[in-house]
């Protein structure tokens, strides 16, 4: 088994479909038939279609596609007009069938930064800006530990004479 892409009637990507491995190309799949449920107090019953009735009353809803999606895509979407064209008339190369189904405008707007979270940049300048200052904060208390240590090394030195030898 495997994965392949479900598109709607307009080739916008909406879900992966599980599929036999042999699966390729691209393949309809239709609108589900409503059952039709026989009512015992109903005087006219409706009637079961025939099969080629309900041939003709179901309509495509989507298709299967065997054609895997690049990566990149925000919202993909298989072009089936240049599938039909490969089909009717196949090139030397593959033709790009997966396109953008969002416009730059939609694009833009999913992946405009929120506001209200700082980006990745902005906390990282924050986190430098208090590591600064505690670093100097630090920095003073220790230039203070240091002066009152050797302030009471003068003091001990002045109390207690040193050593005569």
């Amino acid at each position: 088994m495997k994965a392949v892409p479900k598109v709607n009637t307009d080739g916008l990507y909406l879900e992966d479909e599980l599929v036999d491995d042999a699966f390729s190309g691209v393949v309809p799949f239709y609108t589900e038939l409503e059952p039709v449920l026989f009512d015992p107090d109903q005087i006219e019953q409706p009637g079961v279609p025939d099969e080629d009735e309900e041939e003709a009353e179901q309509e495509i809803a989507g298709y299967l596609v065997g054609v895997p999606v690049p990566a990149g895509l925000f919202h993909p979407r298989f072009d089936l007009v240049a599938w039909e064209a490969y089909q009717d008339e196949p090139q030397e190369t593959f033709p790009d069938l997966w396109v953008e189904g969002l416009s730059q405008e939609e694009i833009d707007e999913l992946t405009k930064p929120n506001s209200e979270e700082p980006s990745e940049l902005e906390l990282l300048k924050q986190r430098l800006a208090e590591s600064e200052a505690e670093n100097k904060r630090l920095a003073e208390e220790s230039n203070a530990n240091q002066l009152a240590l050797m302030e009471l090394h003068m003091l001990v030195l002045s109390v207690v004479p040193p050593d005569e030898g």
